[in-house]
């Protein structure tokens, strides 16, 4: 719902305004048109939420999983009913192809059809005369009102990551958008809040920033925050999510390396990784940002990427015919550009320079074309800083072990991937890398939904990630029940 061109918040199935008075613009970051103001909401609005979402736990916790699970059958049709319309608002506001926004959606829906088996995936375990007439129970219940806190880069996805589980395994929940792309969970919400016909208070929506963020992880009636972001503030929820009590799933930056061996298939090692490294503009945690050449690989695969990338169509999102579309915005443009000039006076080479780029008919947009970096040396910084844009890093090793001992000193553990037509080499690479995603011959190691998205070291904290099952245990708390009866009750069987 927006009024007056300005964003409502979603609390106890009613849309409201926050109460605050401090709202922002929401801008499409190729054409520079402010399509919304997004309000920076209060910690009054977030109890409003918090209260609500408690209020409604008590009864949709009893609601049987058969019955919650058909309100996630309604979800998986309002998506695709609304799936173009969706994905070009995904596009409009965050500035990725059309096509990408399309996959993103897709993976979205794929959570929700995983979700509906929480009948089957909350199943206990039960041990029957574990002593003399004694039986033994594990059940799973509802750890009671969660929240998440989602990023920019996949607007219409990463909630689905959680929403679905939460509420299909009993809890009452709220969601906190990115205030720079918050209108496709807010357009998501309009279309569950008409078609769902959901319990008040079981789904909430809080627009905002820190201050949300903050009275999210105060609030002693949210007993569990998701959040996926950069690993400083990843680090700073799961600090404070554990200062409070609460449980925390934070999933944190990358620096996403791959290795290329001198037997790969060249061809589509290419293809691949520029898609890995270029694809929504860099703007992933699975995106490629370091390709590390082993021995004769080191000219073939140079020459082949930049030729890749300076061929790529760079656009506006919308049209079909663009391969890569913008950052997020003008701000980002100018931190990437600076990170590649910080590789240069490193004494990297910008073999393929993206900088200053202009786009006919979007000229004021935030493009920063495919930039290649080579002869990157292991120590520096641009080695190890996530750019988290169009930019690929080159370096070279003279060995696969060499390779693999550099993606280990790195400080993150989000992906690795290994390009190879060896088996011994991937199985050594699969067993040694040390990143919570691996991929063999693949750019972009992205787990599918029933599977959980892993992540090692400063790229997660926490102990369960998100998707599947470990999104069901995150959800809930497991109960033993140890029972006796008397035997004059057993003696009537």
């Amino acid at each position: 719902m927006i009024e007056n061109g300005k964003l409502l918040n979603y609390i106890g199935g009613k849309w409201q305004r926050a109460t605050g008075d401090s709202y922002l613009d929401v801008e499409n970051p190729a054409t520079t048109e402010i399509m919304v103001q997004v309000p920076l909401s209060t910690a009054a609005d977030v109890d409003q939420a918090a209260q609500a979402a408690a209020q409604a736990f008590g009864d949709w916790r009893q609601t049987p999983a058969g019955e919650r699970i058909q309100y996630l059958f309604k979800m998986k049709q309002v998506l695709e009913d609304h799936f173009e319309e969706i994905a070009q608002l995904i596009t409009q506001e965050c500035g990725k192809t059309i096509g990408e926004s399309r996959g993103e959606l897709v993976r979205a829906i794929e959570n929700v059809e995983v979700a509906c088996g929480i009948p089957k995936l909350m199943q206990g375990d039960f041990s029957e005369d574990i002593a003399s007439g004694i039986d033994e129970i594990m059940i799973r219940q509802p750890v009671g009102v969660a929240a998440a806190v989602v990023p920019f880069n996949f607007p219409g996805m990463i909630a689905f990551w959680f929403l679905p589980y939460a509420i299909a395994c009993g809890n009452t929940y709220i969601i906190k958008p990115s205030e720079k792309v918050p209108q496709t969970l807010h357009y998501i919400m309009t279309l569950f809040a008409e078609h769902l016909d959901l319990p008040p208070g079981v789904l909430n929506l809080v627009h905002g920033d820190k201050v949300v963020v903050d009275a999210l992880l105060a609030h002693p009636t949210v007993r569990a925050i998701s959040f996926v972001g950069s690993t400083p503030v990843a680090r700073y929820i799961y600090a404070q999510g554990a200062k409070y009590g609460k449980r925390v799933q934070a999933q944190g930056g990358a620096k996403n390396p791959i290795i290329i061996l001198p037997d790969a298939d060249m061809e589509m090692t290419t293809r691949i990784a520029a898609d890995s490294a270029f694809g929504c503009a860099g703007q992933r945690c699975l995106a490629a940002s370091l390709a590390i050449t082993v021995g004769d690989a080191r000219h073939t695969f140079t020459e082949a990427m930049a030729d890749t990338a300076v061929s790529r169509t760079v656009g506006y999102g919308l049209d079909e015919s663009v391969q890569m579309g913008t950052v997020i915005n003008q701000q980002s443009v100018t931190r990437i550009e600076g990170l590649i000039q910080k590789g240069a006076d490193e004494g990297a080479t910008v073999l393929v320079d993206g900088r200053n780029a202009q786009i006919s008919g979007y000229e004021k947009g935030s493009f920063v074309r495919p930039t290649i970096l080579q002869n990157v040396a292991p120590g520096s910084e641009i080695a190890r800083t996530e750019i988290f844009g169009p930019v690929l890093s080159l370096m070279h090793a003279t060995t696969i072990d060499e390779a693999i001992a550099f993606v280990n000193s790195g400080q993150y553990g989000n992906m690795a991937c290994l390009f190879t037509n060896s088996g011994h080499d991937a199985r050594k690479f699969r067993y040694e890398a040390q990143a919570g995603n691996i991929g063999i011959n693949v750019g972009v190691a992205a787990p599918m939904a029933f599977f959980p998205f892993s992540g090692w070291k400063e790229s997660f904290f926490g102990t369960l990630h998100g998707q599947s099952n470990h999104a069901v245990e995150f959800f809930t708390q497991t109960k033993v029940v140890v029972e006796r009866w008397p035997k004059e009750w057993s003696r009537t069987f």
